[in-house]
C-alpha cells in the first residue's frame, strides 16, 4: 500500500542542510518546489523554511492553502509579498537567508537586498532532493504512464492515410484527457516521414502516406507528475535504411537501459547507448542527451548525457531515449521512463518497442 506524501519530512531533510549552507532560513519561490515541500498547488506561493516555516500566498488561495497545507503557519498577504516576508524574518530573528539563485530575477534580488537580512544565493537544493521519488510519487508516475500507454494503443489503431500531424497530436491529447489525465505534459510531437528527422518537431499539416515512419513523443500529468514516452511506428513497409536505423536505435536503447542502476553516473549510462550508435557510424546523428529525470517537471535531474557527473540514486525516475535522425529521410527515437533500482532499473511503459508496421 502506498504511503501518503510526508511534506514535513521533506522540509526536515532540507532544514538539515541549512547549517552547511551557512544560512538560518531558506526562501523557496519556485512554485514546483513550494508544492514539493508543502503540498500547496496554487499558482502563487512562497515558503520560508526556518525555525517556524511559513507559507505565504494571496487571498485567492486562503481556503485552498488551508486544506492543502494544514500543518503550516500561513501568511495571507493583501499587498506586497516582501512586506510580509520582512515581518516574518524580523519576527524570527533571521540574519542570513538563502534564496534560490537559479530562479531569482534581478528585480527580486534587489527587493531581497532591501530587507533587513543578508540574502545568500543557494543552488538547486530542493531540486536535488526531488531526484529520489517516494512510493506515492512513483504511483502517480505509473498511473500517468498507464494513461499514455492506452492513448498510444488507441491512436495507433486510428492512423489512416491523409491524417495530418496536427490530427494525430490532437487525437493523442484527447485520448489522454479522456483516460483521466489532468493535462498534457508538454507539447505533443507527431512527425511523419522526413519531419521525423527533427528531434523536437512541431506538428504541421503534413499528411500521412505509405512508407512513412511516424515518431510520437507525448505524455500527460497525474497529480502533478509527468509521463514521457516516444514510440516510432511504420505506416506501410519502411525502406531498408529506415528499418536498419530503427533496429540500431532499439539496440542502443537496450544498452542504455542495461547500464542504468543506482550508483551509476549519468555520463556512463549515456556512453553505453551512444557507443552503439557511434560504432554503427551514426554518432553525429545522435545530438541530444540520452535522458533526464522526470517527476513534477518534465525535465529535471539527474541528467544522462556526456559529461554528466550526476550519480543515479535508487528510486529516481529517468528517461532513456536514444535517437538517430537523417535529414531529408526521417528519424527514429525510442523512449522509456525507468525507475532506478539497486540492481538495475524497471521500465514503466508497456507499449511495445518492436517496430509496428501498419
Amino acid at each position: 500500500m502506498m504511503c501518503s506524501m510526508d511534506h514535513a519530512e521533506r522540509r526536515r531533510l532540507l532544514a538539515r542542510r541549512l547549517d552547511e549552507l551557512e544560512v538560518e532560513a531558506l526562501l523557496v519561490m519556485r512554485q514546483v518546489n513550494v508544492r514539493y515541500l508543502t503540498g500547496f498547488t496554487g499558482s502563487n506561493g512562497q515558503l520560508l523554511l526556518s525555525g517556524e516555516p511559513v507559507l505565504f500566498t494571496d487571498p485567492r488561495y486562503d481556503e485552498q492553502s488551508s486544506k492543502e497545507a494544514p500543518d503550516l503557519r500561513r501568511e495571507i498577504y493583501h499587498r506586497a509579498f516582501f512586506e510580509a516576508l520582512s515581518s516574518a524574518v524580523q519576527e524570527q530573528g533571521v540574519r542570513r537567508m538563502g534564496f534560490e539563485r537559479h530562479d531569482v530575477t534581478f528585480e527580486t534580488h534587489e527587493r531581497l537586498s532591501g530587507l533587513e537580512v543578508d540574502p545568500v544565493p543557494v543552488g538547486p537544493e530542493v531540486e536535488r532532493l526531488r531526484w529520489r521519488k517516494d512510493p506515492e510519487e512513483i504511483g502517480h508516475l505509473e498511473r500517468a504512464q498507464e494513461i499514455t500507454d492506452t492513448a498510444f494503443e488507441l491512436v495507433v489503431g486510428k492512423l489512416a492515410e491523409g491524417m495530418t500531424e496536427r490530427d494525430v497530436a490532437l487525437e493523442l491529447e484527447l485520448a489522454m484527457r479522456r483516460e483521466g489525465a489532468e493535462r498534457v505534459g508538454f507539447d505533443t510531437i507527431a512527425a511523419f516521414g522526413e519531419n521525423a528527422a527533427e528531434p523536437h518537431h512541431h506538428p504541421t499539416d503534413r499528411g500521412l502516406g505509405r512508407g512513412d515512419l511516424v515518431k510520437l513523443d507525448f505524455g500527460c500529468v497525474v497529480e502533478g507528475y509527468h509521463s514521457d514516452m516516444t514510440r516510432t511506428v511504420a505506416f506501410g513497409e519502411p525502406g531498408e535504411e529506415l528499418r536498419e536505423i530503427y533496429d540500431l536505435v532499439a539496440r542502443a536503447q537496450e544498452a542504455g537501459i542495461g547500464a542504468v542502476r543506482a550508483g551509476v553516473r549519468g555520463d556512463a549510462a549515456d556512453a553505453a547507448a551512444r557507443s552503439v550508435i557511434e560504432k554503427a557510424g551514426h554518432g553525429e546523428r545522435f545530438g541530444h542527451s540520452l535522458g533526464h529525470g522526470v517527476g513534477l517537471e518534465i525535465h529535471e535531474g539527474p541528467t544522462l548525457r556526456r559529461g554528466s557527473e550526476d550519480v543515479l540514486p535508487e528510486h529516481t525516475v529517468v528517461t532513456v531515449e536514444p535517437g538517430v535522425y537523417v535529414p531529408g529521410t526521417g528519424g527514429v527515437r525510442i523512449e522509456d521512463a525507468v525507475v532506478v533500482t539497486d540492481g538495475g532499473c524497471r521500465p514503466l511503459p508497456r507499449a511495445p518497442k518492436e517496430l509496428i508496421v501498419l
